[in-house]
């Protein structure tokens, strides 16, 4: 799944979303790209547990075209 970001503008943040997405699931692959604001999660679990985890962190993915 993939998520838009605005608010990821930098490594740290990158970070602190990883931190939050782990959280959510520990054997979860995360890629974070700061420069497109984008995240990849892959992960067996539904979006939205994911979703909530960022809007929790201060990361709130936009919502889709």
């Amino acid at each position: 799944m993939r998520f838009h970001i605005p608010a990821m503008t930098c490594g740290g943040c990158a970070s602190s979303v990883t931190r939050a997405l782990l959280n959510v699931d520990p054997q979860a692959r995360i890629q974070t790209d700061p420069a497109r604001r984008e995240v990849l999660i892959d992960s067996a679990l539904h979006s939205d547990a994911f979703g909530a985890a960022l809007d929790e962190a201060g990361f709130p993915p936009a919502e889709p075209d």
